[in-house]
């Protein structure tokens, strides 16, 4: 039988996983892997989980083993990876600028259950998911995508929908519990011969020396560089949209990618500010000690310097404002 279900949801997810868990049955006959988009922040998620539902609910604990009939979810900061019928978490390098992120519990689900899987992307922004449902898809399992018409948030649905082409089930929230509780009791087909490029990616976002040749034949590098830590970002052979992971694991698609990127040059721009801010100030009080020396054709040489500089800070300030994020829905899929 199909005895794993993996789920993903960002933003509008914990209203998603609240409806999801309240009508799912009771004694539900398979695991429930969930990853919600929260970061480092504390999570009351699996108590109010369990009160909705009839299933009970709980951060996952590395070293557990899948057991039907309850909901685990990654706890915050960690991972979740499924190891056989055992739980593991890493807090190993973010994946599209988030840790948990949802595609390495839905790649290490294929490779570890196969044909046995069900995953599930549900309302979110941007595109964590995509790549994992492609693995599932890949290893034989089943793939489920939240309605984009039916989310709060349609960014991810719509990411997976343009991943997959056609999902096996594209379902409104509503009728989730109903279709999960029926796919469940279908028979899984046999095993099949796990594609290796999906094992090679895999060992690539692990700690490890095995890790960069893993990484080298996964991808081939490219120009572009980690947000995160200014490694050599390689780029996924055949990887439809494109994706990206460094040497030490961060990993993107093109879109997260271009998030970061976002994120970072905005960062970048206002350090830049800010040390031009910082010597305007050092100047214009170097100026006050000139005059106080009796040397004013100095003094008024620092003022002028410390207006140049503020007006550069003020450029840059200007080119923070303009930035625009690149909006999913309306980028092409690479």
């Amino acid at each position: 039988m199909r005895d794993v279900v993996v789920v993903g949801a960002s933003a509008g997810g914990v209203e998603a996983l609240r409806r999801l868990a309240s009508r799912l049955p009771a004694q539900f006959p398979a695991s429930v892997c969930l990853v919600l988009h929260i970061g480092q922040q504390d999570s009351q998620l699996p108590r109010m989980l369990g009160a909705w539902g009839p299933n009970p609910a709980s951060h996952a604990r590395d070293g557990d083993r899948l057991v039907p009939g309850r909901l685990l979810l990654a706890p915050p900061d960690r991972h979740l990876l499924i190891d056989g019928d055992r739980l593991r978490l890493t807090r190993g390098p973010k994946e599209h600028h988030t840790r948990p992120a949802i595609d390495p519990l839905f790649r290490s689900a294929a490779l570890s259950a196969g044909p046995r899987v069900i995953g599930v992307v549900l309302t979110g922004c941007l595109d964590d998911g995509s790549a994992g449902l492609q693995a599932i898809r890949d290893c034989g399992g089943l793939t489920v995508v939240q309605d984009p018409d039916d989310a709060a948030e349609p960014s991810m649905p719509r990411a997976a929908l343009r991943a997959l082409g056609r999902p096996d089930h594209l379902v409104r929230l509503d009728d989730l519990p109903d279709l999960l509780a029926r796919l469940v009791c279908e028979p899984a087909p046999p095993q099949r011969e796990q594609p290796g490029a999906w094992e090679q990616e895999q060992r690539a976002s692990l700690p490890g020396p095995q890790a960069l040749q893993a990484l080298q034949s996964a991808g081939r590098p490219t120009p572009l560089v980690c947000p995160e830590c200014r490694g050599t970002l390689y780029e996924i052979h055949r990887s439809r949209p494109p994706r990206f992971r460094c040497h030490t694991g961060h990993a993107y698609s093109l879109h997260s990618l271009g998030s970061a990127q976002h994120q970072s040059t905005e960062d970048a721009l206002f350090a830049a500010m800010r040390a031009l801010q910082d010597k305007a100030e050092v100047l214009r009080r170097l100026a006050e000690l000139d005059r106080l020396a009796g040397d004013p054709a100095r003094a008024e040489a620092c003022d002028a310097e410390a207006e140049r500089v503020l007006q550069q800070a003020e450029a840059l300030r200007a080119l923070s404002e303009a930035q625009r994020p690149i909006p999913l829905d309306d980028a092409g899929t690479g």
